[in-house]
């Protein structure tokens, strides 16, 4: 990546990419132009430096919590931690999280936090003294709660981290019964919800899967319904690569490469997933895998030629210096960001269908709304009805088999009689939403005679943004 590009994040990102997208959906709206100006508008910026103690020495840390709307509350997303954050690009993704949960009708406003420091070259024990500390700052400042703001894992972040949190919230704020649901993507024993961790990679495997199921899109760029056999490139391995690559390996699909910071490897013929994942273990890379041809600029990876390019890692890394080069037909963003606005444009002229990340790496956000009203309701998902659905299919098999007067297989009845559990749930409402959220948005591009699916999304998330606060009465 050039060095031009690589100054492209944080500030350009939000002006060049979100802002110019939003501007050109705007196009096809009649409002008040104010309407539209608080809609872009960032609400609150909470930056913070805090002081930790590493290693006998007091470190200053860097730290931010933004939320961007608040038409919807609680306010919703991530924590990530890299020495690279900044308050421009966490304003940047807190606004891409509003338009998200518009568009995947999930109840909350954009919210974004980070802090400054690298993950990798810092001790478990000192990430949990941050965390905790930068928790205590965002209580102090009630910008965490689960009416207020809810936080959730990004780049650098995980289950431990929010249970970190969590434990910090409860021990300020005892008593507080709804307190599991200050924040998500904890650990199943404590309060998470099962099917998060996968939740955005699975989200990426349904709405391009969708796509695939219809013939006209499909023909329009000259490759069969399905995705049996599509050749796919998947760029990050990280949780959200893992899944989405894992998810599409299960289905068929030809995994011909896959790159990470070190380099890529590629196979023509297809990898196998879960062996490349055991050789990442085992060795540290993925680099030298049996069976496999290393390509040594991950970047290079991008260009092989295939049906499907799933960007899973950072933003920016199809920008106007190589989007000329991308041999792909259809590119899935399961990063947040990953074109620029100028290889955007390119990408549209050489008839590449971009299904843009804020629709489909959604997904991880929408089973985070499940984990919320799981820790609302305080009660397990099937919980309730699980034994009841078993014992009605039980007693409409019977029913069945005395009419036909035939003997159903212990096999065929194990799979009829079982009721659904969490996880079938969360992944049966992950699924659903995805999909019909899929066609409201090719609907509307079709209506409109829109020429791309990330303009057209935008358009349905700043509409419903629109309604909500007309109907909240705030625009008589």
């Amino acid at each position: 990546m050039s060095k031009k590009n690589q100054n492209n994040t944080g500030c350009n990102f939000f002006n060049y990419s979100i802002e110019k997208n939003f501007n050109k959906a705007a196009k096809f709206i009649s409002v008040d132009n104010g309407i539209l100006d608080q809609i872009k508008e960032c609400n609150s910026v909470y930056r913070m430096h805090f002081p930790v103690k590493i290693d006998k020495k007091i470190k200053i840390i860097k730290a931010y919590r933004v939320q961007h709307s608040h038409h919807k509350l609680p306010c919703k997303g991530g924590i990530r931690y890299s020495s690279k954050v900044n308050q421009d690009e966490i304003i940047a993704l807190a606004a891409l999280m509003t338009y998200k949960c518009a568009i995947m009708d999930v109840p909350f406003g954009g919210a974004k936090g980070g802090i400054k420091i690298d993950p990798q070259s810092t001790s478990k024990e000192n990430i949990e003294k941050i965390t905790r500390r930068y928790t205590y700052e965002l209580i102090k400042k009630n910008f965490i709660g689960p009416g207020i703001d809810v936080p959730a894992p990004d780049y650098g972040t995980g289950e431990k981290e929010m249970s970190w949190i969590l434990d910090t919230f409860t021990s300020l704020r005892p008593g507080d019964i709804n307190a599991l649901a200050c924040v998500t993507g904890k650990p199943i024993s404590q309060g998470g919800v099962r099917g998060r961790k996968e939740a955005t990679g699975l989200g990426v495997f349904y709405g391009i899967k969708e796509f695939c199921s219809i013939k006209e899109e499909m023909s329009s760029i000259g490759l069969d319904v399905g995705i049996s056999g599509k050749r796919i490139i998947i760029q990050g391995l990280g949780n959200v690569g893992y899944h989405t690559a894992n998810f599409f390996y299960k289905s068929d699909a030809k995994i011909i490469a896959l790159a990470e910071r070190e380099g890529a490897i590629y196979n023509k013929n297809g990898l196998n997933v879960s062996k490349v994942i055991s050789h990442l273990k085992n060795t540290g890379s993925i680099l030298n895998f049996p069976d496999a041809v290393n390509i040594e600029k991950t970047e290079k990876a991008l260009e092989i030629e295939c049906d499907i390019l799933i960007p899973a890692a950072l933003e920016n890394v199809i920008h106007k210096y190589n989007a000329h080069k991308i041999n792909a037909k259809i590119i899935g963003e399961a990063a947040n960001g990953p074109i620029t606005h100028e290889a955007d444009s390119i990408l549209e002229k050489k008839g590449i269908v971009i299904i843009p990340d804020i629709y489909l790496n959604a997904g991880g956000v929408t089973v985070s709304y499940f984990e919320w009203l799981k820790n609302l309701s305080h009660v397990r998902y099937g919980r309730v009805e699980k034994k009841f659905s078993e014992n009605m299919n039980g007693e409409l098999l019977n029913i069945i088999e005395t009419i036909c007067k035939k003997t159903i297989s212990e096999k065929e009845k194990k799979i009829i009689l079982r009721g659904a559990n969490e996880i079938d749930l969360v992944r049966s409402g992950l699924e659903d939403t995805m999909v019909s959220c899929f066609h409201k948005i090719r609907n509307l591009k079709k209506s409109l005679n829109i020429q791309n699916f990330r303009t057209t999304s935008f358009l349905l998330a700043i509409n419903k943004i629109i309604d909500s606060y007309e109907k909240l009465g705030i625009f008589p």
